[in-house]
């Protein structure tokens, strides 16, 4: 097993980040995004995203999103919506910005909080 899905199986503990519940949608989306958003949070797939990301960012800190992204698998626009949300929460922070070494743009860096 490798240690990103060690870190992120140790998230589901007692000492699991709360979920954020920010508007997943956008005032000027149509209903059905809203009515999308409300589904996902209920479900519980937003939680289970969000602790995803911030154990990608526990294995792999200081990568940018997209690094993260294609470091774990994830859905590249996936974590770059749930890692706004991760800091909220208090379990990711910004860091500095870096070249990205995937896609060469400069792009914000993320740690754990």
């Amino acid at each position: 097993m490798s240690a990103f899905f060690e870190i992120q199986n140790d998230l589901f503990g007692p000492n699991a980040p709360r979920a954020v519940a920010t508007p997943a949608a956008r005032r000027t989306d149509p209903e059905t995004s809203h009515k999308a958003a409300e589904e996902h949070t209920r479900s519980g797939a937003r939680a289970h995203q969000q602790q995803q990301v911030t154990a990608a960012v526990r294995a792999l800190p200081g990568r940018t999103s997209f690094e993260l992204a294609m470091a774990t698998g994830l859905d590249r626009y996936m974590v770059a919506r749930r890692l706004p949300e991760c800091v909220t929460a208090g379990t990711v922070r910004k860091g500095a910005t870096k070249t990205c070494g995937i896609t060469g743009k400069t792009a914000l860096t993320w740690w754990p909080a």
